[in-house]
Protein backbone atom coordinates (compact mmCIF):
# COMPACT_ATOMS: atom_id res chain seq x y z
CA UNK A 1 0.00 0.00 0.00
CA UNK A 2 1.04 3.62 -0.48
CA UNK A 3 2.89 5.15 2.46
CA UNK A 4 0.59 7.40 4.46
CA UNK A 5 2.60 10.33 5.87
CA UNK A 6 1.49 11.68 9.27
CA UNK A 7 3.00 14.70 11.08
CA UNK A 8 2.62 14.85 14.87
CA UNK A 9 3.21 18.32 16.38
CA UNK A 10 3.55 18.27 20.18
CA UNK A 11 6.08 19.95 22.46
CA UNK A 12 5.72 17.16 25.03
CA UNK A 13 8.29 14.56 23.83
CA UNK A 14 6.85 11.81 26.02
CA UNK A 15 3.28 12.23 24.76
CA UNK A 16 4.41 12.73 21.15
CA UNK A 17 6.39 9.49 21.35
CA UNK A 18 3.36 7.58 22.63
CA UNK A 19 1.21 8.81 19.73
CA UNK A 20 3.94 8.11 17.18
CA UNK A 21 4.44 4.55 18.47
CA UNK A 22 0.70 3.86 18.47
CA UNK A 23 0.16 5.12 14.92
CA UNK A 24 3.28 3.31 13.65
CA UNK A 25 1.63 -0.01 14.48
CA UNK A 26 0.01 0.38 11.06
CA UNK A 27 2.86 -0.63 8.68
CA UNK A 28 1.84 1.81 5.92
CA UNK A 29 1.98 4.81 8.31
CA UNK A 30 5.11 6.96 8.13
CA UNK A 31 5.07 9.13 11.28
CA UNK A 32 7.24 12.23 11.77
CA UNK A 33 7.33 14.18 15.05
CA UNK A 34 7.84 17.93 15.51
CA UNK A 35 8.32 19.80 18.79
CA UNK A 36 7.14 23.19 17.47
CA UNK A 37 4.74 24.72 14.98
CA UNK A 38 7.58 26.44 13.08
CA UNK A 39 9.38 23.11 12.56
CA UNK A 40 6.20 21.63 11.15
CA UNK A 41 5.63 24.56 8.77
CA UNK A 42 9.22 24.31 7.53
CA UNK A 43 8.58 20.69 6.49
CA UNK A 44 5.22 21.08 4.75
CA UNK A 45 6.98 20.67 1.40
CA UNK A 46 7.04 16.94 2.23
CA UNK A 47 3.24 17.03 1.69
CA UNK A 48 1.95 14.95 4.59
CA UNK A 49 -1.42 13.26 4.21
CA UNK A 50 -2.52 14.30 7.73
CA UNK A 51 -1.30 16.45 10.64
CA UNK A 52 -2.10 16.23 14.38
CA UNK A 53 -1.33 19.36 16.39
CA UNK A 54 -1.26 20.13 20.10
CA UNK A 55 -3.38 23.20 20.81
CA UNK A 56 -0.96 24.71 23.36
CA UNK A 57 2.47 25.12 21.74
CA UNK A 58 5.29 27.38 23.01
CA UNK A 59 5.68 29.31 19.73
CA UNK A 60 2.02 29.52 18.58
CA UNK A 61 -1.36 28.19 19.56
CA UNK A 62 -3.38 25.65 17.59
CA UNK A 63 -5.53 28.21 15.78
CA UNK A 64 -2.49 30.13 14.48
CA UNK A 65 -0.73 26.96 13.34
CA UNK A 66 -3.88 25.61 11.69
CA UNK A 67 -4.40 28.83 9.70
CA UNK A 68 -0.80 28.78 8.44
CA UNK A 69 -1.05 25.11 7.42
CA UNK A 70 -4.28 25.77 5.51
CA UNK A 71 -2.81 28.85 3.83
CA UNK A 72 -0.09 26.67 2.29
CA UNK A 73 -1.94 23.37 1.86
CA UNK A 74 -5.73 23.76 2.22
CA UNK A 75 -6.40 20.08 1.47
CA UNK A 76 -4.36 18.57 4.33
CA UNK A 77 -6.70 17.41 7.14
CA UNK A 78 -5.71 18.54 10.64
CA UNK A 79 -6.66 16.96 13.98
CA UNK A 80 -6.26 19.03 17.14
CA UNK A 81 -5.23 17.18 20.34
CA UNK A 82 -5.55 19.40 23.38
CA UNK A 83 -5.05 19.16 27.10
CA UNK A 84 -7.83 21.72 27.50
CA UNK A 85 -11.30 20.30 28.02
CA UNK A 86 -12.77 23.61 26.90
CA UNK A 87 -15.94 23.52 24.81
CA UNK A 88 -15.48 27.08 23.47
CA UNK A 89 -11.96 26.23 22.21
CA UNK A 90 -13.23 23.08 20.53
CA UNK A 91 -16.07 25.00 18.86
CA UNK A 92 -13.64 27.70 17.69
CA UNK A 93 -11.33 25.13 16.07
CA UNK A 94 -14.17 23.16 14.45
CA UNK A 95 -15.55 26.40 12.99
CA UNK A 96 -12.12 27.10 11.51
CA UNK A 97 -12.33 23.74 9.74
CA UNK A 98 -10.26 21.20 11.68
CA UNK A 99 -11.20 17.60 10.93
CA UNK A 100 -11.51 16.63 14.61
CA UNK A 101 -10.84 17.92 18.14
CA UNK A 102 -9.65 15.41 20.75
CA UNK A 103 -8.97 15.92 24.45
CA UNK A 104 -5.90 14.25 25.97
CA UNK A 105 -7.02 11.39 28.18
CA UNK A 106 -6.77 7.59 28.42
CA UNK A 107 -8.90 7.11 25.29
CA UNK A 108 -7.11 9.57 23.02
CA UNK A 109 -4.98 6.94 21.23
CA UNK A 110 -8.03 4.90 20.19
CA UNK A 111 -10.05 7.99 19.25
CA UNK A 112 -7.14 9.24 17.13
CA UNK A 113 -6.79 5.85 15.41
CA UNK A 114 -10.50 5.84 14.49
CA UNK A 115 -10.41 9.47 13.36
CA UNK A 116 -7.51 8.72 11.01
CA UNK A 117 -9.32 5.69 9.58
CA UNK A 118 -12.36 7.90 8.89
CA UNK A 119 -10.25 10.62 7.25
CA UNK A 120 -8.38 8.10 5.08
CA UNK A 121 -11.64 6.62 3.86
CA UNK A 122 -12.87 10.10 2.89
CA UNK A 123 -9.59 10.88 1.14
CA UNK A 124 -9.76 7.62 -0.82
CA UNK A 125 -13.35 8.36 -1.86
CA UNK A 126 -12.32 11.84 -3.03
CA UNK A 127 -9.44 10.35 -5.03
CA UNK A 128 -11.82 7.87 -6.66
CA UNK A 129 -14.25 10.66 -7.54
CA UNK A 130 -11.43 12.76 -9.00
CA UNK A 131 -10.23 9.78 -11.04
CA UNK A 132 -13.74 9.16 -12.36
CA UNK A 133 -14.10 12.83 -13.26
CA UNK A 134 -10.77 12.75 -15.07
CA UNK A 135 -11.84 9.65 -17.00
CA UNK A 136 -15.16 11.31 -17.76
CA UNK A 137 -13.33 14.36 -19.07
CA UNK A 138 -11.17 12.18 -21.33
CA UNK A 139 -14.28 10.35 -22.51
CA UNK A 140 -15.78 13.69 -23.56
CA UNK A 141 -12.74 15.08 -25.34
CA UNK A 142 -13.95 16.54 -28.60
CA UNK A 143 -12.16 13.99 -30.78
CA UNK A 144 -13.61 11.13 -28.72
CA UNK A 145 -17.25 12.20 -28.76
CA UNK A 146 -17.43 13.26 -32.39
CA UNK A 147 -15.56 11.08 -34.85
CA UNK A 148 -14.54 12.84 -38.02
CA UNK A 149 -11.92 14.83 -39.82
CA UNK A 150 -13.93 16.68 -42.43
CA UNK A 151 -13.60 20.49 -42.71
CA UNK A 152 -17.12 21.01 -41.32
CA UNK A 153 -16.35 18.88 -38.27
CA UNK A 154 -13.02 20.61 -37.66
CA UNK A 155 -14.97 23.87 -37.63
CA UNK A 156 -17.36 22.39 -35.06
CA UNK A 157 -14.38 21.38 -32.88
CA UNK A 158 -13.10 24.97 -33.04
CA UNK A 159 -16.47 26.37 -31.94
CA UNK A 160 -16.76 23.82 -29.12
CA UNK A 161 -13.30 24.76 -27.87
CA UNK A 162 -14.26 28.45 -27.83
CA UNK A 163 -17.47 27.62 -25.97
CA UNK A 164 -15.63 25.52 -23.37
CA UNK A 165 -13.25 28.39 -22.54
CA UNK A 166 -16.09 30.79 -21.66
CA UNK A 167 -19.45 30.86 -19.90
CA UNK A 168 -21.35 32.10 -22.94
CA UNK A 169 -24.72 30.47 -23.62
CA UNK A 170 -24.62 28.02 -26.52
CA UNK A 171 -27.36 27.11 -29.00
CA UNK A 172 -26.90 23.82 -30.85
CA UNK A 173 -28.98 23.17 -33.97
CA UNK A 174 -29.10 20.29 -36.39
CA UNK A 175 -31.23 17.47 -37.67
CA UNK A 176 -32.36 14.62 -35.44
CA UNK A 177 -29.50 12.18 -34.86
CA UNK A 178 -26.62 14.61 -35.42
CA UNK A 179 -25.49 14.52 -31.77
CA UNK A 180 -26.68 17.72 -30.13
CA UNK A 181 -26.61 16.39 -26.56
CA UNK A 182 -23.20 14.81 -27.18
CA UNK A 183 -21.86 18.26 -28.10
CA UNK A 184 -23.45 19.84 -25.02
CA UNK A 185 -21.85 17.27 -22.69
CA UNK A 186 -18.46 17.67 -24.35
CA UNK A 187 -18.56 21.44 -23.87
CA UNK A 188 -19.49 21.03 -20.20
CA UNK A 189 -16.86 18.38 -19.38
CA UNK A 190 -14.13 20.41 -21.06
CA UNK A 191 -15.05 23.64 -19.26
CA UNK A 192 -14.24 24.95 -15.77
CA UNK A 193 -17.67 23.70 -14.69
CA UNK A 194 -16.80 20.04 -15.33
CA UNK A 195 -16.75 19.20 -11.61
CA UNK A 196 -20.31 20.49 -11.21
CA UNK A 197 -23.59 18.96 -12.46
CA UNK A 198 -24.60 18.53 -16.09
CA UNK A 199 -28.40 18.40 -16.16
CA UNK A 200 -30.22 17.54 -19.40
CA UNK A 201 -33.92 18.21 -19.96
CA UNK A 202 -35.94 17.27 -23.05
CA UNK A 203 -38.61 19.95 -23.21
CA UNK A 204 -40.74 17.92 -25.61
CA UNK A 205 -40.92 14.99 -23.21
CA UNK A 206 -42.49 16.92 -20.29
CA UNK A 207 -46.27 17.48 -20.20
CA UNK A 208 -46.91 21.21 -20.58
CA UNK A 209 -48.66 21.52 -17.23
CA UNK A 210 -45.55 20.19 -15.45
CA UNK A 211 -42.83 22.16 -17.26
CA UNK A 212 -42.78 25.08 -14.83
CA UNK A 213 -42.40 22.81 -11.81
CA UNK A 214 -39.73 20.69 -13.54
CA UNK A 215 -37.60 23.71 -14.46
CA UNK A 216 -38.10 25.99 -11.46
CA UNK A 217 -39.26 23.65 -8.69
CA UNK A 218 -42.21 24.08 -6.34
CA UNK A 219 -43.03 24.44 -2.68
CA UNK A 220 -45.15 22.05 -0.62
CA UNK A 221 -48.86 22.64 -1.18
CA UNK A 222 -48.36 24.96 -4.15
CA UNK A 223 -50.79 22.83 -6.18
CA UNK A 224 -52.73 19.58 -5.89
CA UNK A 225 -50.26 16.75 -5.53
CA UNK A 226 -47.37 18.94 -4.31
CA UNK A 227 -46.76 16.90 -1.15
CA UNK A 228 -43.31 18.36 -0.54
CA UNK A 229 -40.74 20.81 -1.83
CA UNK A 230 -39.28 19.94 -5.24
CA UNK A 231 -35.96 21.29 -6.48
CA UNK A 232 -36.17 22.21 -10.17
CA UNK A 233 -33.66 21.50 -12.92
CA UNK A 234 -32.19 25.01 -12.70
CA UNK A 235 -31.29 24.51 -9.04
CA UNK A 236 -29.96 20.99 -9.74
CA UNK A 237 -27.61 22.50 -12.33
CA UNK A 238 -26.42 25.38 -10.12
CA UNK A 239 -22.71 26.07 -10.64
CA UNK A 240 -22.85 23.64 -13.58
CA UNK A 241 -24.57 23.37 -16.96
CA UNK A 242 -28.25 23.08 -17.87
CA UNK A 243 -28.99 21.57 -21.28
CA UNK A 244 -32.49 22.30 -22.59
CA UNK A 245 -33.12 20.07 -25.58
CA UNK A 246 -35.95 20.91 -28.00
CA UNK A 247 -36.19 24.42 -26.55
CA UNK A 248 -38.64 25.41 -29.33
CA UNK A 249 -41.27 23.21 -27.64
CA UNK A 250 -41.42 25.52 -24.59
CA UNK A 251 -44.87 27.07 -24.24
CA UNK A 252 -45.06 30.80 -24.90
CA UNK A 253 -46.52 31.41 -21.44
CA UNK A 254 -43.36 30.02 -19.84
CA UNK A 255 -40.89 31.65 -22.21
CA UNK A 256 -41.31 34.96 -20.36
CA UNK A 257 -40.48 33.33 -17.00
CA UNK A 258 -37.43 31.63 -18.50
CA UNK A 259 -36.29 34.98 -19.88
CA UNK A 260 -36.70 36.62 -16.47
CA UNK A 261 -34.72 33.85 -14.74
CA UNK A 262 -31.90 34.18 -17.27
CA UNK A 263 -31.82 37.97 -16.95
CA UNK A 264 -31.99 38.17 -13.16
CA UNK A 265 -29.99 34.99 -12.47
CA UNK A 266 -32.43 33.98 -9.78
CA UNK A 267 -35.77 32.21 -9.51
CA UNK A 268 -38.71 31.66 -7.22
CA UNK A 269 -40.13 28.16 -6.93
CA UNK A 270 -43.78 27.72 -7.85
CA UNK A 271 -45.83 28.74 -4.82
CA UNK A 272 -42.82 30.23 -3.03
CA UNK A 273 -41.48 33.69 -2.15
CA UNK A 274 -37.82 32.85 -1.57
CA UNK A 275 -35.40 34.03 -4.28
CA UNK A 276 -32.81 31.42 -5.22
CA UNK A 277 -29.58 32.80 -6.70
CA UNK A 278 -28.31 30.96 -9.77
CA UNK A 279 -25.00 30.47 -11.51
CA UNK A 280 -25.93 28.25 -14.46
CA UNK A 281 -24.38 27.88 -17.89
CA UNK A 282 -27.18 27.34 -20.42
CA UNK A 283 -26.93 25.22 -23.55
CA UNK A 284 -30.05 24.82 -25.70
CA UNK A 285 -30.75 22.66 -28.72
CA UNK A 286 -33.46 22.29 -31.34
CA UNK A 287 -33.99 20.71 -34.73
CA UNK A 288 -36.32 23.58 -35.65
CA UNK A 289 -35.40 26.87 -37.29
CA UNK A 290 -35.74 29.28 -34.37
CA UNK A 291 -35.68 32.49 -36.46
CA UNK A 292 -38.66 31.11 -38.39
CA UNK A 293 -40.38 30.24 -35.10
CA UNK A 294 -39.82 33.85 -34.00
CA UNK A 295 -41.29 35.22 -37.24
CA UNK A 296 -44.28 32.90 -36.85
CA UNK A 297 -44.89 34.26 -33.34
CA UNK A 298 -44.20 30.87 -31.70
CA UNK A 299 -40.99 31.94 -29.94
CA UNK A 300 -40.17 35.20 -28.18
CA UNK A 301 -37.62 37.31 -30.00
CA UNK A 302 -36.06 38.66 -26.79
CA UNK A 303 -35.64 35.13 -25.44
CA UNK A 304 -34.14 34.01 -28.75
CA UNK A 305 -31.40 36.65 -28.52
CA UNK A 306 -30.80 35.80 -24.84
CA UNK A 307 -30.25 32.07 -25.45
CA UNK A 308 -28.62 32.22 -28.89
CA UNK A 309 -25.14 32.97 -27.49
CA UNK A 310 -22.62 31.02 -29.53
CA UNK A 311 -24.49 29.14 -32.29
CA UNK A 312 -23.23 25.69 -33.31
CA UNK A 313 -25.00 24.18 -36.32
CA UNK A 314 -24.25 20.47 -36.64
CA UNK A 315 -24.02 19.29 -40.24
CA UNK A 316 -26.08 16.32 -41.42
CA UNK A 317 -24.06 13.17 -42.05
CA UNK A 318 -24.61 13.37 -45.83
CA UNK A 319 -22.52 16.58 -45.87
CA UNK A 320 -19.53 15.12 -44.00
CA UNK A 321 -17.85 13.27 -46.87
CA UNK A 322 -15.36 10.59 -45.82
CA UNK A 323 -16.43 10.93 -42.20
CA UNK A 324 -19.13 8.43 -43.16
CA UNK A 325 -16.54 5.70 -43.74
CA UNK A 326 -14.55 6.70 -40.66
CA UNK A 327 -17.70 6.45 -38.52
CA UNK A 328 -18.75 3.16 -40.12
CA UNK A 329 -15.36 1.64 -39.25
CA UNK A 330 -15.57 3.01 -35.70
CA UNK A 331 -19.08 1.58 -35.13
CA UNK A 332 -18.00 -1.83 -36.44
CA UNK A 333 -14.99 -1.86 -34.11
CA UNK A 334 -17.09 -0.84 -31.10
CA UNK A 335 -19.73 -3.46 -31.90
CA UNK A 336 -17.02 -6.12 -32.15
CA UNK A 337 -15.55 -5.11 -28.75
CA UNK A 338 -18.95 -5.25 -27.07
CA UNK A 339 -19.64 -8.69 -28.52
CA UNK A 340 -16.10 -10.10 -28.15
CA UNK A 341 -15.80 -10.63 -31.89
CA UNK A 342 -13.38 -9.72 -34.66
CA UNK A 343 -14.19 -6.40 -36.33
CA UNK A 344 -15.35 -6.81 -39.92
CA UNK A 345 -14.01 -4.80 -42.83
CA UNK A 346 -15.89 -3.17 -45.72
CA UNK A 347 -15.68 -4.16 -49.38
CA UNK A 348 -15.35 -1.48 -52.05
CA UNK A 349 -19.00 -2.01 -53.00
CA UNK A 350 -20.06 -1.55 -49.36
CA UNK A 351 -18.07 1.66 -49.05
CA UNK A 352 -19.63 2.99 -52.24
CA UNK A 353 -23.13 2.18 -50.98
CA UNK A 354 -22.44 3.96 -47.69
CA UNK A 355 -21.19 7.06 -49.47
CA UNK A 356 -24.24 7.25 -51.75
CA UNK A 357 -26.92 6.92 -49.08
CA UNK A 358 -28.80 10.04 -47.87
CA UNK A 359 -28.99 9.23 -44.08
CA UNK A 360 -32.23 10.88 -42.97
CA UNK A 361 -31.48 9.52 -39.49
CA UNK A 362 -27.89 10.81 -39.59
CA UNK A 363 -25.21 9.27 -37.32
CA UNK A 364 -27.78 7.34 -35.30
CA UNK A 365 -29.01 5.61 -38.46
CA UNK A 366 -25.48 4.75 -39.64
CA UNK A 367 -24.68 3.17 -36.26
CA UNK A 368 -27.82 1.00 -36.38
CA UNK A 369 -27.07 0.02 -39.99
CA UNK A 370 -23.51 -1.03 -39.23
CA UNK A 371 -24.51 -3.12 -36.21
CA UNK A 372 -27.18 -4.88 -38.27
CA UNK A 373 -24.70 -5.51 -41.10
CA UNK A 374 -22.17 -6.98 -38.66
CA UNK A 375 -24.80 -9.46 -37.49
CA UNK A 376 -26.05 -10.42 -40.98
CA UNK A 377 -22.65 -10.76 -42.64
CA UNK A 378 -21.13 -14.26 -42.65
CA UNK A 379 -17.82 -13.20 -44.18
CA UNK A 380 -14.80 -11.29 -42.90
CA UNK A 381 -15.86 -8.24 -44.90
CA UNK A 382 -19.26 -6.59 -45.13
CA UNK A 383 -20.54 -6.33 -48.70
CA UNK A 384 -23.17 -4.00 -50.15
CA UNK A 385 -25.81 -6.74 -49.95
CA UNK A 386 -25.30 -6.95 -46.16
CA UNK A 387 -26.14 -3.27 -45.67
CA UNK A 388 -29.79 -2.31 -45.41
CA UNK A 389 -31.26 0.94 -44.15
CA UNK A 390 -34.88 1.57 -43.27
CA UNK A 391 -36.66 2.57 -46.50
CA UNK A 392 -38.31 5.96 -46.81
CA UNK A 393 -41.82 4.85 -45.99
CA UNK A 394 -43.65 7.98 -47.11
CA UNK A 395 -43.05 7.12 -50.76
CA UNK A 396 -44.23 3.55 -50.47
CA UNK A 397 -47.11 4.00 -48.08
CA UNK A 398 -49.81 3.94 -50.75
CA UNK A 399 -48.37 0.97 -52.63
CA UNK A 400 -49.32 -2.66 -52.02
CA UNK A 401 -52.55 -3.69 -50.36
CA UNK A 402 -55.42 -1.24 -50.05
CA UNK A 403 -56.24 0.01 -46.56
CA UNK A 404 -58.95 2.07 -44.91
CA UNK A 405 -58.37 5.73 -44.05
CA UNK A 406 -58.18 4.74 -40.39
CA UNK A 407 -55.48 2.15 -41.11
CA UNK A 408 -53.45 4.71 -43.06
CA UNK A 409 -53.86 7.21 -40.19
CA UNK A 410 -52.61 4.66 -37.66
CA UNK A 411 -49.68 3.83 -39.94
CA UNK A 412 -48.70 7.50 -40.22
CA UNK A 413 -48.89 8.01 -36.45
CA UNK A 414 -46.79 4.86 -35.89
CA UNK A 415 -44.15 6.13 -38.30
CA UNK A 416 -43.92 9.50 -36.52
CA UNK A 417 -43.82 7.89 -33.07
CA UNK A 418 -40.87 5.76 -34.16
CA UNK A 419 -39.13 8.80 -35.63
CA UNK A 420 -39.59 10.89 -32.47
CA UNK A 421 -38.88 8.21 -29.84
CA UNK A 422 -42.55 7.70 -28.86
CA UNK A 423 -42.91 11.36 -27.84
CA UNK A 424 -46.70 11.74 -28.09
CA UNK A 425 -46.71 15.51 -27.53
CA UNK A 426 -44.20 16.14 -30.28
CA UNK A 427 -45.99 13.83 -32.74
CA UNK A 428 -49.32 15.50 -31.98
CA UNK A 429 -47.72 18.86 -32.77
CA UNK A 430 -46.04 17.58 -35.94
CA UNK A 431 -49.24 16.03 -37.30
CA UNK A 432 -51.45 18.86 -35.99
CA UNK A 433 -53.78 16.44 -34.19
CA UNK A 434 -54.94 16.31 -30.59
CA UNK A 435 -52.78 14.27 -28.25
CA UNK A 436 -55.98 12.56 -27.06
CA UNK A 437 -56.34 11.11 -30.57
CA UNK A 438 -52.97 9.38 -30.27
CA UNK A 439 -53.58 8.26 -26.69
CA UNK A 440 -56.91 6.74 -27.84
CA UNK A 441 -55.08 4.72 -30.53
CA UNK A 442 -52.68 3.45 -27.85
CA UNK A 443 -55.53 2.69 -25.44
CA UNK A 444 -57.40 0.77 -28.20
CA UNK A 445 -54.17 -1.16 -28.91
CA UNK A 446 -54.08 0.06 -32.50
CA UNK A 447 -50.57 1.23 -31.61
CA UNK A 448 -48.26 -0.69 -29.29
CA UNK A 449 -45.43 1.38 -27.80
Amino acid sequence: METYRIFIVDDDPWYGEILAYHLSLNPDHQVTRFASGKACLASLHQKPHLITIDYSMPDMNGAELFKQIKAQHPDIPVIVISGQDDVSTAIEMLKLGVSDYLVKDDHTKDLLWNAILRIRENQQLKMQVEQLREELGQKHEFGNVIKGNSPVIRKIFSLMEKAAKTNINVSVTGETGTGKEVVAKAIHYNSERKRKPFVAVNMAAIPRELVESELFGHEKGSFTGAIGRKIGKFEEANKGTLFLDEIAELDLSLQSKLLRVLQERELERVGGNESVKLDVRLIVATHKNLPEEVRAGKFREDLYYRIMGLPIDLPPLRERGNDILLLAKYFLEEFAKENKATAKGLTAAAREKLMQYHYPGNVRELKAGMELAAVLCDDAEIDAKDISFAPARTGSMLTGEEKTLRQYTVQIVKMFLEKYDNNVLKVADKLDVGKSTIYKMIQDKEIIL
